[in-house]
């Protein structure tokens, strides 16, 4: 017997749930639309891509890996560098090809930045800025359902960019063990070579409630480590009333609101911080981090530069001493501790005194891992317009160079867990090499090695291992035990 809320058109159930713009492309179209959604970029990405597949399933449709065939494509672009706008219109150009008469809708951070020159490009159907993306659904349907020709762009000035944009209560990822969770957006720190200030905005905080409910929903799913992501987390909470607002204790600042909320939350988990910055937190900003169980002993604290003279072109608001600080106080604590790393080769103006600065920095602070980048001159930028750029031949030199000593302290790094015990959240079976991986709480890639056929019981648990030698891109591992530490 059909329930008098659901209607069946074209054979398909249709409850009071769903929207009359997905009632009326079934009642013409008689099935679902296929959506495939392409994510360039941050983990913020990621996290918002997630967002919204989760409302396009809720609204009935269904989505398809992003090479298939679709009714809709969805390019979450990113816009940190020139490079990052020219893929994102090869994926747009690409996806189009997959299917001509699909619908094209580009989203995030270049479609903030540049709408007019995303909108112009033939095969661009619907551009949103980073504020508007929970409203795609309502956009594609109408579009489809209108058979509209023209490009439909909602995009807020800069100065709209003011309000958090809750996009709902994510259940899933891609991963089965780790899960993103945002509690923040915009940035006001105006670093002289980045335009994300621009693409996202005022700070604002997720409300305290929002994220504590995810969490909870995301333990109770099974996910077992939750990355708490931003585009610069540790301004969360620093908009004024917002501890009023959200009911927060005084003495607790930044990061540390949510923190200290979800250590009292139950179940079987740990907590990571995606990164924080040095131009937010200083020493004793950490210090009151360390007291946490929950939270991994691992940070990502982009430096960029080792040279004080850079650093301040930059606008990076520390100098190499303090950022020392901070590592010397991690490492004080625990001497494993995991610290990875952004920096740049050939910002404007440096020169090769500063760069061996670079190099200098990378060895002291014994990183787990570096990312280095070559300096990409970005328009709108205060350091597109300074003197001494670097030329191609001596970035590429510079970066090669960061990679090798990079590569160097993390294999120090790694030879000096050895033979300590560390707690691995095992993720998956590498039937090749007859291994399970996984990360330790201090971020170092783990094989475990296993022959077990009832391997598939340990993925997604917590086990005590003993680092007993340097492998691949980590440590292989002995089992110890399974272990709960929560």
């Amino acid at each position: 017997m059909i329930n008098d809320n659901i209607q069946v058109i074209n054979g398909i159930k249709i409850d009071d749930t769903w929207s009359d713009f997905a009632r009326d492309f079934v009642r013409s179209h008689g099935r679902k639309m296929l959506i495939g959604i392409k994510t360039l970029g941050c983990k913020v990405n990621q996290y918002e891509s997630e967002a919204i597949k989760e409302k396009f399933i809720n609204n009935n449709h269904e989505i398809v890996n992003e090479n298939d065939f679709a009714d809709v494509y969805i390019i979450n672009t990113c816009t940190v560098t020139s490079l990052a706008d020219r893929k994102s219109r090869q994926y747009i150009r690409r996806m189009k090809k997959l299917n001509p008469d699909s619908i094209v809708a580009v989203t995030g951070c270049y479609a903030q930045v540049s709408p007019e020159e995303v909108a112009a490009i033939e095969a661009v159907d619907i551009v949103t800025g980073t504020n508007q993306k929970s409203k795609l659904v309502e956009l594609v349907e109408n579009y489809r359902r209108t058979s509209q020709s023209e490009t439909e762009k909602l995009v807020d000035e800069y100065e709209q960019l003011n309000e958090y944009e809750e996009t709902g209560i994510i259940t899933s990822m891609e991963s089965r063990t780790r899960a993103y969770i945002k509690i923040q957006e915009g940035c006001d720190r105006f670093c002289s070579y980045c335009v994300i200030p621009y693409a996202r905005g005022q700070v604002r905080s997720r409300a305290v409630n929002d994220i504590l409910q995810e969490a909870k929903s995301l333990v109770e799913r099974g996910f077992k480590e939750l990355t708490l992501t931003g585009i610069n987390t540790a301004l969360y909470g620093t908009e004024e009333g917002f501890h009023k607002k959200n009911h927060v204790q005084e003495q607790l600042q930044g990061i540390e609101i949510i923190i200290d909320e979800l250590e009292r939350l139950e179940g079987d988990f740990r907590v990571r911080l995606s990164s924080l910055e040095p131009t937010v937190i200083n020493v004793e900003y950490v210090e009151r981090l360390l007291k946490y169980k929950r939270l991994c002993p691992h940070l990502h604290l982009s430096v960029q530069s080792g040279s004080n003279k850079i650093l301040k072109a930059m606008n990076r608001r520390y100098d190499r001493e303090e950022y020392l600080d901070i590592v010397n106080t991690l490492r004080n604590f625990d001497s494993g501790y995991g610290i990875t790393t952004d920096i740049i080769a050939g910002f404007p103006g440096e020169t090769e005194e500063d760069f061996k600065e670079s190099l200098d920095i990378i060895r002291q602070a014994e990183f787990c891992k570096v990312h280095a980048f070559k300096y990409s001159k970005r328009e709108g930028t205060k350091a597109a317009l300074m003197k001494g750029h670097v030329s191609p031949e001596v970035k590429n030199r510079r970066s090669e160079e960061l990679i090798s000593v990079g590569n160097q302290v993390s294999e120090k790094f790694f030879k000096d867990n050895l033979n300590r015990n560390r707690t691995v959240l095992i993720e998956e079976y590498l039937e090749d090499i007859h291994c399970l991986t996984g990360y330790t709480e201090n971020y170092i890639k783990a094989y475990i090695a296993c022959d077990s056929s009832d391997y598939t019981s340990m993925i997604n648990t917590f086990a005590e291992v003993k680092l007993t030698g340097i492998y691949k891109d980590g440590v292989m591992c002995q089992l110890n035990c399974q272990a709960k530490r929560f």
